[in-house]
């Protein structure tokens, strides 16, 4: 994957792609592998990096969702826990199998969350991960050993899927340019070109160089998530919002405070949401809140509020009562849900995590809410109505049973480079022939000096932004030694990119700005 080529084939083409997809997060990704493995010709453009946004910050998560199911909505549950299947099939090196346990301090709750759990179990089918079950006092304590015992009855374990967000985008981009379709990163649309009222193409620029290109298209999709509305707006500058944005906060703790392999699910907090405790890279990641939000951007801010309410919980379960000292980064994302017509003033919880289509009048083909877990099933549905619109001929979906790029079926086996599946291999024989970029880059970080140069040389990572936080997950693992080890990141880049050393202090200060965002504010230190 070589971002250069993408621009090269930018300039080289002489007549409109099929498609040209807007948004590289999950969403426009799925687009774009569903576009080019029919044999269509697709092009990808994202004004950041790839998943910079809400793709890139999730819960780890890979769920049929049972709050949706305690709402009613199977069918959005049947629907995720099919495509839950299908990620584990074609991604194994970054979906698997998790445990969640359900502590019951009351006693209904064993009963009401074990029917509830065997529902689960029922409408995953053929593609449960295990069935679910009652745990006894003694049994919930063995998977949850740091759990508060006091008043605890027992649990209810059921299984579900995690993953890692950014590495499966990344490998979502790289299997869409072997499939065909061009990919380019740091590409802007500022505009959409028409003929005779209908959308025919995008004028974007790169960020990199200032350089503006018109790219024409038989069809322009808008997968840009939370910047949904500013497309249409391009498109018609009244069309009505359709988004009610709401951010979702979340803490980075040690291993130590949820040692084990099960996760901590709280069905209902104070504010209404389900609440996980979820090992992840030998981390616990807390949360999520949820919270509306009148503006969006590229780096929300969790406020003060958010992150007490996470470390409350967090000392209400956990023995270790866990205080802003021992956060090691935070996050927030915020969710591009969709607004019906009807829910002013309802609570953003209760809002359908389902997908939505949409064809303007101009032809702008726009598709917005949705989750991860159903990207392929969003891309789906997008790509068969776009050719319609485009009137292009007709190919079915393959998609279902496409392995995406790094799929091994026994990546376990390469440790800690386990997540990058079959490109662990050459990454081993780089550290190999290189035997000084095969050393961590600091203790407290999974990084060497060989993932910045692959990430560089195969993954389009251009900054040490990229690097540190979406190629490899250190941001997310600890901010204040991500801070500390970018200066090394940076001179890596800079000598793989042929760049000044003048650019490399230039990245350690971007970065450093970004990472303030991701440690524990002072202001919180008063958590009690």
């Amino acid at each position: 994957m070589d971002r250069t080529k993408g621009i090269e084939a930018i300039k080289a083409r002489q007549q409109p792609w099929d498609f040209v997809i807007i948004g590289g997060g999950a969403t426009g990704l799925g687009c774009a592998v569903e576009a080019a493995a029919r044999g269509y010709e697709p092009l990808l453009i994202e004004m950041h990096d790839f998943a910079k946004a809400t793709s890139s910050r999730s819960t780890k998560l890979v769920h049929g969702g049972v709050r949706y199911l305690e709402q009613g909505n199977v069918s959005l549950v049947l629907e995720a826990l099919d495509e839950r299947g299908a990620l584990q099939e074609n991604a194994p090196h970054l979906v698997h199998p998790l445990s969640f346990v359900i502590p019951n301090y009351k006693w209904w709750e064993g009963p009401y969350y074990g029917i509830g759990m065997k529902v689960y179990d029922l409408l995953a089918g053929r593609q449960n991960f295990a069935r679910s079950r009652h745990l006894n006092r003694q049994e919930t304590l063995d998977r949850l050993p740091t759990i508060k015992p006091d008043g605890l009855r027992g649990g209810v374990q059921y299984y579900d899927g995690q993953f890692d967000d950014t590495r499966l985008a990344i490998n979502m981009a790289q299997t869409a340019v072997e499939q065909g379709a061009k990919a380019v990163n740091y590409m802007k649309a500022t505009g959409l070109t028409k003929t005779n009222g209908q959308v025919d193409g995008v004028v974007a620029e790169c960020q990199e160089t200032g350089t503006e290109f018109e790219i024409e298209a038989r069809s322009v999709i808008n997968a840009t998530g939370i910047f949904t509305d500013t497309i249409r707006q391009m498109d018609d500058p009244d069309a009505p919002s359709t988004l009610r944005p709401s951010r979702g906060t979340h803490i980075v703790l040690d291993k130590s405070f949820l040692p084990g392999d099960s996760a901590l699910m709280i069905p209902k907090t104070d504010d209404g949401r389900v609440l996980f405790a979820i090992p992840w890279h030998d981390r616990v990641v807390v949360g999520t809140t949820e919270a509306e939000v009148d503006e969006v951007s590229l780096e929300p801010r969790p406020n003060r509020e958010e992150l007490r309410f996470l470390i409350e919980h967090a000392k209400r379960y956990l023995v270790g009562d866990p205080g802003p000292e021992d956060v090691l980064s935070i996050f927030a994302g915020i969710r591009p849900l969709v607004a019906p017509a009807d829910s002013a003033g309802s609570d953003t919880s209760e809002i359908s995590r389902e997908h939505q289509l949409n064809i303007s009048e101009s032809g702008l083909v726009t598709i917005s809410g949705g989750k991860w877990t159903t990207y392929r099933k969003m891309a789906e549905d997008t790509i068969d109505e776009a050719v319609l619109d485009a009137e292009l001929s007709r190919s079915p979906s393959n998609t279902r049973n496409l392995h995406l790029h790094g799929w091994h079926d026994h990546a376990e086996k390469f440790g800690d480079l386990s997540y990058y599946g079959s490109d662990a291999l050459p990454l081993q024989d780089l550290m190999e022939e290189c035997p000084e970029l095969k050393e961590p880059l600091d203790e407290r970080l999974p990084i060497r000096g060989a993932q910045v140069v692959w990430a560089a040389r195969h993954e389009m990572a251009r900054t040490v932004e990229d690097v540190l936080s979406r190629r490899t997950r250190c941001l997310l693992l600890d901010a204040e030694a991500s801070i500390d080890v970018a200066p090394r990141v940076a001179e890596l880049l800079a000598e793989e990119r042929d760049l000044p050393s003048s650019w490399a202090e230039t990245q350690v200060e971007a970065f450093a700005e970004v990472a303030s965002n991701y440690l524990m504010p002072s202001t919180v230190s008063a958590v009690g």
